[in-house]
């Protein structure tokens, strides 16, 4: 191990190999740090939390604090997960539950860019990437594979489904279905298609997808109407996890871009092209 004679480390702490610590890092006390781990100077990892094998976290960085929020009682022991391989760069905040057993947890392989800020509670699947400035508030779930641009506010409660990517600069106020595009004005302005291929998915399960977008945000259909519809199509496993993302939803769906309202390409289209 490399760690520097200005860190300080809590006896409490568990420690694996090849991990190399910072100057002016503290890493309190009951929390596990991961083999093969890289931990800058000035990082803070607060009580109770682990970071899996080979994780990296950058200058600044607060992990695991209390959270902000009025439930909170001294006391009380919740936690804080990273998993392995997860990057976490300079000034992300990443707070803990306030309620007693309960965990803040973020997947393995993420990226977490400059400045982000995680509420308690969260819930992040593997593989996603967080971009700068981005604040995502308590209880919110991100699903796996999804980007969040720079500069998004997520409100509270709030599911972002698989495969999504979401635009700069908007606050996210409802549920973004799973392999969906959100737009600047915070509209669904279609498929992920890029995304989808870059996730290995084949043409007819895009295509199968595609079309269930449609069908529920640009054909004027009422929500119970748009699932009936979606019904009658092919049910691949994404259509299944879309229909029952929407109808697990709370906080209710973002609409769809009322510019591309009633859009229906000819049979003939190439389905590759629509609504990207």
């Amino acid at each position: 191990m490399k760690i520097h004679p200005t860190a300080i480390i809590s006896p409490d702490a568990k420690i694996g190999s090849n991990v190399e610590i910072g100057a002016y890092t503290v890493i309190d006390g009951k929390t596990v740090i991961g083999d093969n781990c890289f931990i800058d100077a000035h990082v803070k990892i607060c009580d109770y939390t682990t970071l899996g094998a080979g994780c990296r976290v950058y200058f600044g960085a607060f992990i695991g604090g209390e959270p902000q929020d009025h439930r909170f009682r001294p006391g009380i022991v919740s936690s804080t997960e990273i998993g392995e391989g997860t990057i976490i760069r300079e000034y992300v905040t990443i707070h803990r539950s306030p309620t007693e057993g309960m965990k803040t947890v973020i997947g393995k392989n993420c990226l977490l860019m400059g400045f982000v800020h995680i509420g308690h509670d969260v819930q992040i699947s593997d593989h996603v990437t967080i971009a700068n400035q981005t604040a995502v508030s308590g209880h919110v779930t991100i699903g796996y594979g999804t980007v969040l641009s720079g500069y998004l506010l997520i409100h509270q409660f709030t599911r972002i489904g698989k495969l999504s990517m979401l635009a700069p600069r908007v606050n996210v106020l409802q549920d973004v279905p799973p392999y969906c595009l959100m737009d600047e004005h915070g509209h669904i302005a279609g498929p992920n298609t890029i995304g989808l291929r870059r996730a290995g998915m084949d043409p007819a399960s895009r295509t199968a997808i595609r079309n269930a977008i449609k069908t529920y945000f640009y054909y004027g259909y009422s929500a119970k109407t748009a699932l009936a519809e979606i019904a009658k199509g092919k049910a691949t496993p994404e259509v299944t996890e879309f229909v029952e993302f929407i109808k697990g939803s709370k906080r209710g769906i973002i609409s769809g871009n009322p510019d591309m309202l009633h859009r229906r390409e000819s049979p003939k289209a190439d389905p590759e092209q629509a609504i990207e």
